[in-house]
């Protein structure tokens, strides 16, 4: 079945979303452990644990960075390789297959180099001191040189997904993953490389992941198969790639931007300690985001193949799909994190002040997260309908307009607790961003699918008189 994409348009729907979704949310848990497994290790060395954390920590608005350019181009170009394999066109889809990989091989060169020479301002600006600069340094080194296998990792292995092959991108992740986990003990404790074996351990395990992505798009099983002809530039369809992208790529870019925001104005109102428990709830943050990008990425090739193939109860159902299981998820850990902030806290530190903190701090950080699974749902499907500039409208709106304001203006209004403002910026956008995005996708929704309606019922006119 695998070899044939026509079952997006035949299967049950909801059976359907949730075989794909199931292996895309454990790829994507499996690829956060990538960060979060290097954060346990290392928050756990004797006596410098706390500040190496915290120098890991603000590396974090880098790793976000590269991470966001593979999604401009992947997240861009998938949905719109699946629009044309729901038209029939694989020719097309693969394609663009094939120009986005040319894309992110030159985005690749050009960020390792800007990384290299100029981390260590960066760094500072992103919120390191005289404690933590040495460990930042030592974790961004070897981490930029990796970056190659970073694009190729996460940029391509959505196009096995977008083919409806969820078990073998869920293979990917999960590869480089356990070698990472594997790997991680032995360079940071067994050779006694701290930091920089956590950095090495990551970019080992990111290179056998992406070796595994090609091997397997140049391989006999897929649909779309990688061909260096199509690789020559199409300067205009990867800048259609690109725009589509750019909603996931602002949504991550924004994040580290954000990171910075946070880390610079923490340091400030609450020093290192505040900024190393921004580190662990910037990681918590993940366990609820990537799984939802996980759904989303399972229920994005039933959305746009049946779009393409104008099959639009299906696109109804598919949404509905996702909607249910991206709010559920998102309400079952907002819970888990009420109920037990100081358990989850401890994973990541042994120091018992720097988990007292995050433990108080996670409550008012994660307060809005209950809801925040209707707008990945809304957005993402923008996304998988073709709505380029829509999407990216809500990513600049929450992260933006709404969160980067509040993280400065908040701590002028609550002067009580300057540190506590920081934090609960981040709850007040959620629910603003909600509101606005539901009322819009709403609207746009409806609207599409009368149109997309009233064009089939026009095609099938034409049919008849001929």
């Amino acid at each position: 079945m695998e070899n044939n994409n026509d079952f997006l348009g035949t299967e049950k729907v909801g059976r359907l979303v949730l075989r794909l979704a199931v292996p895309a949310v454990l790829a994507q848990i499996v690829n956060m452990l990538y960060n979060v497994v290097d954060r346990i290790y290392i928050g756990h060395i004797d006596v410098i644990g706390a500040d190496a954390l915290t120098g890991m920590g603000v590396c974090t608005p880098i790793i976000l960075a590269v991470s966001a350019f593979a999604s401009l181009i992947g997240m861009g170009a998938a949905p719109k390789a699946s629009i044309s394999m729901g038209r029939g066109d694989n020719r097309e889809a693969a394609k663009i297959m094939g120009n986005a990989l040319t894309a992110l091989l030159v985005i690749a060169v050009v960020l390792t180099s800007v990384v290299l020479i100029w981390q260590e301002p960066f760094l500072y600006l992103f919120g390191a001191s005289e404690n933590t600069i040495g460990y930042a340094l030592d974790y961004i080194t070897i981490y930029a040189a990796g970056t190659i296998f970073v694009q190729l990792t996460l940029g391509m292995n959505m196009f096995i997904t977008a083919q409806g092959f969820a078990k073998t991108g869920m293979l990917t992740v999960l590869i480089g993953a356990i070698s990472n986990i594997v790997l991680d003990p032995v360079f940071i404790f067994l050779f006694g490389m701290g930091v920089k074996g956590a950095a090495l351990a990551t970019i080992i395990s990111q290179a056998i992941s992406a070796v595994w992505v090609i091997i397997f798009l140049c391989g006999k099983k897929t649909v779309l198969r990688l061909d260096v002809r199509n690789m020559k530039p199409d300067i205009k369809l990867i800048l259609s790639c690109a725009a589509l992208g750019m909603a996931p790529f602002i949504m991550q870019i924004t994040e580290s931007v954000l990171s910075m925001c946070f880390n610079s104005s923490l340091l400030k109102y609450g020093g290192d300690t505040a900024v190393g428990a921004m580190t662990i709830l910037t990681s918590v943050m993940q366990f609820v985001m990537m799984p939802l990008q996980g759904f989303s990425q399972g229920a994005q090739p039933v959305i746009s193949y049946n779009f393409g193939a104008k099959k639009l109860d299906r696109v109804k159902e598919g949404f509905v799909m996702l909607m249910k299981l991206s709010l559920g998820f998102s309400f079952v850990m907002c819970a888990a994190i009420m109920i037990f902030p100081r358990f989850i806290t401890s994973l990541f530190a042994s120091n018992q002040n720097l988990i007292d903190f995050a433990a108080w701090a996670i409550r008012i950080y994660m307060a809005g997260s209950c809801i925040f699974g209707l707008q990945i749902a809304c957005q993402f499907t923008f996304i998988a309908l073709g709505y380029a500039k829509h999407a990216v409208f809500l990513a600049i709106l929450r992260k933006i307009i709404l969160l980067i304001p509040l993280i400065y203006i908040l701590p002028l209004i609550i002067t009580s607790d300057q540190t506590m403002a920081v934090y609960l910026a981040e709850p007040v956008a959620d629910v603003i961003a909600v509101c606005v995005t539901v009322t819009m996708f709403v609207a746009k929704f409806k609207k599409t699918l009368k149109s997309a309606e009233a064009e089939s019922a026009r095609e099938e006119l034409k049919e008849k008189e001929i």
